[in-house]
């Protein structure tokens, strides 16, 4: 898996990424010294966090499709707002509006560092 060159392509990184079913792949796509939400209102920090944030996430069996609704980049940063859900076949297993921040690497890549997977639901919880 390639990671992102350009901050507006990590949402569709992430969801090719989450589709593959692999840990390793997913995590990739983090900077694991920030932020991850994968439950209203639970936000958790740390690599060992991180994984089992994930390996919630990647235990719905489905498929993630992302649509970003804007991207907006500065420098090496970058917030990008999603709709995104996990679907199996007609039944929709998750469904939400995120916000994401994004920070490119020294090595050009990017990396996101905050995912705030419900940040941008009408009852926000941070």
């Amino acid at each position: 898996m390639n990671l992102p060159k350009r901050a507006e392509d990590a949402h569709s990184a992430l969801a090719a990424a989450f589709n593959t079913g692999d840990l390793a792949t997913v995590l990739s796509l983090y900077d694991t010294s920030g932020v991850i939400v994968p439950e209203p209102g639970k936000p958790v920090s740390g690599r060992q966090e991180f994984e089992e944030a994930v390996k919630a996430i990647l235990a719905i069996k489905g498929r993630m499709e992302i649509n970003t609704v804007y991207c907006l980049q500065t420098g090496n940063l970058a917030v990008g707002r999603s709709e995104w859900n996990i679907t199996d076949g007609d039944e929709v297993k998750v469904k939400a509006k995120g916000i994401e921040l994004m920070k490119q690497g020294e090595d050009g890549l990017w990396r996101i560092l905050i995912d705030h997977a419900f940040g941008a639901e009408a009852d926000l919880i941070a």
